[in-house]
């Protein structure tokens, strides 16, 4: 398992733009078989930062996301919107197991 902890910050006037367009993305990401999780999250304090959590089956798998119709679709679409370039870490899991995963 990889988890991928994508952040993301927005400018103000292309808020709810960006939600609708990752919104679309993780709808179509979640059906890849790779991906396990794909969840968008807003942060309450600053509704212009994001974190987008990919969990990937294996490490190969964020490769072949980033080929995929939906995904190139947001790039292009979302580069414009942000406020700052987005950053992310890379992590593994402890708990739950793989099994936990689903």
């Amino acid at each position: 398992m990889l988890i991928v902890h994508v952040f993301v910050h927005v400018r103000e006037d292309r808020i709810e733009d960006f939600k609708r367009a990752t919104l679309e993305n993780a709808r179509n990401s979640i059906k890849e078989p790779g991906i396990a999780r794909f969840d968008v999250v807003q942060q309450k304090d600053d509704p212009a930062r994001f974190i987008l959590v990919e969990v990937y089956r294996t490490y190969e798998d964020p490769a072949k996301h980033k080929k995929t119709e939906h995904y190139v679709k947001w790039r292009d679409t979302v580069e414009e919107m942000m406020a700052e370039l987005r950053s992310s870490i890379k992590l593994t899991n402890v708990f739950p197991d793989e099994k936990g995963w689903g």
